[in-house]
C-alpha cells in the first residue's frame, strides 16, 4: 500500500510538472501585453546586476516555482531542491545550460535520485544566468562577487527545439 501511495504521488507530481513547468509562452491577448509593456519600463529604470536579479526573480517565479517551490526545496523524490543543491553548485555553468536546453539526465542531488525531465525554461544566455544568479543569491547566500557572469557561459550552445512552430494562417 505505501509503494502504491508513492507511485501515485510521483505520477501526479509528472503530469503537475509536464503541464505547468515551462508554459507561459503562449500569452496573446491584449490585456495580457500591456502589463508586460510596464513590467519592461520598470525593469528597465533599474541597471546592471539589480535589474538582472529582477528578471531573474520573474522568471523563478513564473516557471520555476511550481516544481521547485516557493522555498527552492523541491520535491523530495520528484523534483530536485536549488536550495543547498550539491548537484547546482558543483556546475554553475551546467546550471545555466539547462535552465536554456532542459536536461533528460538521471541525476543525484544532496543522495537522492531524480529522473524527472526538466523543459527549457528560458531562451537566451542572459535569461539563463538571470534566474541561476537569483536562485544563488536568494536560496543559497551568494553575495554579488560570488555570481555567474554572461561572459563566462556566452560558449553554451543553445539547442532549440525540433519542434515546428505553427503560424497564424495554420492556426
Amino acid at each position: 500500500m505505501k509503494k502504491l501511495n508513492i507511485v501515485a504521488a510521483i505520477a501526479i507530481s509528472g503530469v503537475i510538472f509536464l503541464a505547468s513547468c515551462g508554459g507561459g509562452n503562449q500569452e496573446s491577448s491584449q490585456t495580457k501585453e500591456e502589463p508586460a509593456q510596464k513590467e519592461e519600463v520598470k525593469a528597465s529604470e533599474n541597471t546592471g546586476l539589480e535589474a538582472q536579479l529582477q528578471l531573474g526573480e520573474k522568471i523563478y517565479k513564473e516557471k520555476c516555482i511550481v516544481c521547485h517551490q516557493a522555498d527552492a526545496k523541491g520535491l523530495k523524490g520528484a523534483f530536485p531542491p536549488l536550495a543547498g543543491s550539491d548537484y547546482l553548485l558543483a556546475d554553475l555553468k551546467r546550471a545555466v545550460a539547462q535552465t536554456i536546453n532542459g536536461s533528460n539526465e538521471e541525476m543525484i542531488v544532496n543522495g537522492e535520485k531524480y529522473n524527472a525531465p526538466m523543459t527549457p525554461q528560458v531562451k537566451t544566455i542572459e535569461e539563463g544566468v538571470a534566474v541561476i544568479n537569483y536562485v544563488l543569491k536568494q536560496f543559497n547566500g551568494y553575495t554579488d562577487d560570488q555570481l555567474i557572469k554572461v561572459e563566462d557561459v556566452q560558449d553554451i550552445e543553445i539547442n532549440p527545439l525540433d519542434i515546428p512552430q505553427q503560424t497564424p494562417q495554420q492556426q
